[in-house]
């Protein structure tokens, strides 16, 4: 979610590509996907392992909490 300068409205909504989160801050990049915003590195690697055509990807969560930027 992007505020406006004053902080009155909102300017625009940014969702994570991968889930559609809505975020509070500009969101993580890829290399792999430039033009696309995550909210978690496990919704990276979800987003490329379907990218390379697994069905149904098995990412494991690991020590992150999912949808944890920063």
């Amino acid at each position: 979610m992007k505020f406006s300068n004053n902080g009155y409205y909102i300017e625009r909504y940014i969702k994570c590509s991968n889930c559609g989160m809505l975020l509070y801050s500009d969101g993580l990049k890829s290399e792999i996907a430039p033009n696309e915003v995550f909210c978690s590195k496990w919704c990276i690697d979800w987003s490329s392992a379907k990218a390379d055509g697994v069905e149904e990807p098995k990412i494991p969560f690991g020590h992150e909490k999912l949808h944890e930027i920063g």
